[in-house]
């Protein structure tokens, strides 16, 4: 059966889909947005949200526990896990209901279904059957958790199961060491559980700086998560009090729940693509060009489909700049420099720009500032807690190359060097701004000595 005409279809109804499809409509196109899940995608469902939500409620343990410092009396706190799982679904749930009645007013046209892709202009409704015809398709259909193959590794679970478990892990192990692996590791110990993370490389974090990685991992030690490096697993087992895991290192790990975090691949199967001869890489991620368009001229993609900068932000930027430069005669590319991230592990780690090894890559000159030191507040709590900070400086132009926190507050820090490194900051524009006294951010504009200096010949 045929159905509609639409200016702009689009599949996905994460942060990059929403945003592509409400500028659209604001521009006068007709849209239609497929979701066959919940609205709100990855980021809002079973990512940054959530998680962001049990970061927050992992961090109350230490908090009650830093008060005794500060005179306060207080009883042993207890975690109701069914209560803070039950709050988390009734914010998402909101934050979902949201996003379809920001889509409405729009003048969007929502369909809760999959899509599937039959041409450069044509796209099926899989519950109704019809086919809707587009001047444009926009594929935002974001990435879904790797899981290995392995004996038993069907009593694990990924990080999108995590989110709703029925009981509390008490010892849980995870598999990983990019920041979703090492993010849950943190909030499963602040909540109570016996963690330990494991994962094949040499540290946590690969890609990051190597004092923040160094730091972080020294910190987590500290705070009781082992942290097993060089391993993986070579089998599952489920017994009577839980799971038994086997690694590659001989190890035996016994716990109440197995989770992979081992990264993530573009969610690009059963869509189509291949048949409209849209052209994926070798990872099948959906290759585009600085514009966002794929290998037909008529199709677009967005987001963690592409696999080119995996971030929320990044994801609404790119399509925002589809449906401008689609209905607005706009011809907009996207910047992806000096992107503030964030690592929600406590500690957490804020970063902008160059890691020391990349701005020693790159420039001939390289000057490194570096702070390490305990923060005010751990003076009279007593915890046993390191603040570390880095700017990296071209040496020949006094550009600041890269920023990089591990501590308290230090991903809200990195939003605002986002700003500062995406002006052109130098050094001495940091050195000429008044200090914040007392904080940890003063440290910033303080550092005078410079700590090491790299120069290539």
């Amino acid at each position: 059966m045929s159905g509609s005409e639409v200016d702009l279809f689009v599949i996905g109804g994460g942060s990059g889909g929403v945003r592509a499809a409400r500028i659209a409509s604001s521009h006068g196109a007709k849209v239609m947005l497929a979701e066959e899940f919940r609205m709100g995608g990855t980021c809002v469902i079973r990512g940054c949200v959530p998680k962001k939500l049990l970061v927050y409620a992992s961090r109350y343990r230490e908090e009650f526990e830093d008060a005794a410092g500060f005179g306060w009396s207080r009883e042993e706190p207890t975690l109701d896990w069914s209560a803070l799982v039950a709050a988390k679904e009734r914010e998402i749930t909101r934050l979902e209901g949201a996003y379809q009645r920001t889509q409405e007013n729009a003048g969007v046209t929502v369909v809760k279904t999959r899509a599937v892709i039959e041409d450069a202009q044509t796209v099926r409704l899989v519950n109704t059957g019809e086919r809707v015809k587009a001047k444009h398709i926009l594929v935002a259909t974001g990435g879904r958790p790797n899981m290995p193959t392995l004996p038993g590794v069907e009593h694990a679970i990924n990080s999108n199961e995590v989110f709703d478990l029925p009981t509390f892990p008490k010892r849980i192990v995870i598999a990983g060491g990019g920041y979703i692996a090492v993010e849950f590791a943190g909030i499963f110990a602040g909540l109570g559980s016996e963690v330990t993370l494991i994962y094949r490389g040499e540290n946590i974090l690969r890609g990051f700086d190597e004092d923040m990685r160094i730091g972080l991992r020294d910190a987590y030690q500290r705070r009781g998560i082992r942290i097993l490096l060089g391993d993986t697993f070579t089998s599952i087992e489920k017994t009577a009090d839980g799971l038994s895991a086997k690694t590659a290192g001989g190890e035996t790990l016994h716990a109440d729940q197995v989770m992979f975090a081992i990264g993530r691949s573009p969610n690009v199967d059963d869509l189509g693509l291949e048949t409209a001869g849209v052209a994926l890489d070798r990872d099948r991620a959906i290759i585009v060009d600085e514009m966002s368009r794929t290998s037909v001229p008529t199709i677009y993609a967005v987001g963690d489909v592409t696999n080119r900068v995996n971030l929320t932000p990044v994801a609404i930027r790119e399509g925002h700049a589809v449906a401008d430069n689609l209905f607005s005669g706009a011809s907009i590319t996207i910047d992806y420099s000096n992107i503030p991230t964030a690592v929600f592990s406590t500690p957490e780690i804020g970063t902008v720009g160059l890691t020391e090894s990349e701005a020693r890559a790159r420039h001939r000159i390289v000057d490194v500032y570096r702070a390490n030191f305990r923060p005010m507040k751990a003076t009279l709590s007593g915890r046993e807690e390191r603040c570390i900070m880095k700017l990296l400086v071209d040496g020949e132009t006094d550009k600041v190359l890269g920023c990089h926190i591990l501590g308290e507050g230090a991903g809200e820090m990195s939003q605002i060097l986002g700003i500062v490194m995406k002006m052109g900051a130098t050094k001495a524009d940091f050195d000429r701004t008044m200090a914040l006294h007392p904080s940890s951010a003063e440290e910033l504009v303080t550092m005078r000595t410079r700590a090491a200096r790299f120069e290539q010949s």
